[in-house]
Formats: C-alpha cells, sequence, structure tokens
C-alpha cells in the first residue's frame, strides 16, 4: 500500500482561506461578509430547507447530506474570488467561461487530496457531480442567504442592497418551492428585529 502521508495535501489549508474571501466586492457594506461565513448560514438553511420539506411536504431528503453539500458549494472561490454577479452574468458567454474556470479550480482543489479521498470530496466540490434535486435545496438556500443579507443591510439604512433585494425576490419566487415560503414566512421576520426584540 502506498504511503501518502509523506506527501502533504494544502486541501485544508485552502479551505481555511475562505474566511479571507469578501462577497459583494461592489457593493459598500456595513457590515463585512466572507465565503466562510455565508457557507455556515447557507448550510444551516438548505438543512432547514430539508428538514421542512420532509416534515410538511412528504419529502425524502438528506438534510446532513445537503448540509455538507451546502458548505463546499462556494469553495472554488478559494481559487476564483467572488465575481459579482454583474460580472459573472453580463451575458451568456462570460457565464459560459467563468463555469469553465470554476470547474478547472473545482478539480485543482480535489486534486490536492490524497487519492483515497478524493471519491469522498469530488461529490461535494465538483459541480459536474452534484445531484439537481439536492443541489436545488442548496441553490435556494444561497439565495435566500443572499436574501437575508439584504435585508439586514437595509434594516441598517444601507439602499446599496435595495435593487438586489428586489432581484432576490424574484429569484425565490421563480423557485416556486413551498420549503422557501414556509422558511420565509416562519423565520424572516426576526431578521428586522432588534436584539432586544427576539429576547423577550
Amino acid at each position: 500500500m502506498k504511503d501518502e502521508s509523506i506527501n502533504p495535501s494544502h486541501f485544508f489549508a485552502y479551505m481555511a482561506r475562505m474566511k479571507l474571501i469578501n462577497r459583494w466586492p461592489l457593493m459598500r457594506n456595513t457590515q463585512i461578509e466572507n465565503v466562510q461565513e455565508h457557507s455556515l448560514q447557507v448550510a444551516m438553511i438548505a438543512h432547514a430547507l430539508a428538514v421542512i420539506r420532509n416534515e410538511y411536504y412528504q419529502g425524502n431528503a438528506n438534510p446532513e447530506r445537503i448540509a455538507t453539500l451546502a458548505i463546499f458549494h462556494d469553495a472554488s472561490e478559494v481559487l476564483t474570488g467572488d465575481l459579482p454577479n454583474p460580472v459573472k452574468y453580463f451575458n451568456a458567454e462570460i457565464a459560459k467561461e467563468y463555469k469553465k474556470i470554476e470547474k478547472i479550480a473545482e478539480d485543482k482543489l480535489v486534486g490536492l487530496l490524497p487519492e483515497r479521498l478524493q471519491k469522498y470530496y469530488q461529490p461535494l466540490v465538483c459541480s459536474e457531480h452534484h445531484n439537481p434535486e439536492e443541489y436545488k435545496l442548496v441553490k435556494a438556500a444561497d439565495i435566500l442567504s443572499a436574501y437575508l443579507k439584504t435585508i439586514e443591510e437595509l434594516n441598517a439604512g444601507n439602499h446599496e442592497f435595495s435593487r438586489a433585494q428586489l432581484r432576490l425576490q424574484e429569484n425565490l419566487q421563480a423557485l416556486e418551492m413551498p420549503e422557501v415560503e414556509f422558511f420565509l414566512n416562519m423565520f424572516e421576520p426576526g431578521f428586522s428585529l432588534s436584539l432586544d426584540a427576539i429576547t423577550e
């Protein structure tokens, strides 16, 4: 058996750098948000969406699996950075080319792992190996996380996020996912309240 312990892997050193990648880079923020923080919130929301689907809508999702997918959903950004949406989706050609860049970054990250571990992380890091139905919950959680960020910024008086909020609301409605509507009705109101209000 090959001794892989003599070849150090830098995979988790890269993952640790998620906290150095700031989101919303072209927008003025009252509170800077990094990719690591965002990924944790997406994982929590994705887990909740899976639980809600199972409990209220006769689903059969695996909440722990969905949460783990969400943890790694932006992993490639440690190599690509967080490209602003107005740039990433400026036109179809740019979006297509950026997808190619993301794939190269995903493959490079997985390739950093010992060969025997790669099969465990490839389905988490590499978008081409994602289960579409599972990843739909992750994508919904990703949009919800961004939407909740706009609420926090607007409540802090930062109108830089006004149009982003409208766009994200439209994106959430377009999903037509009852678990998303449930989450918004149940949990969104608290994001507009002060600490004193939510502790009463």
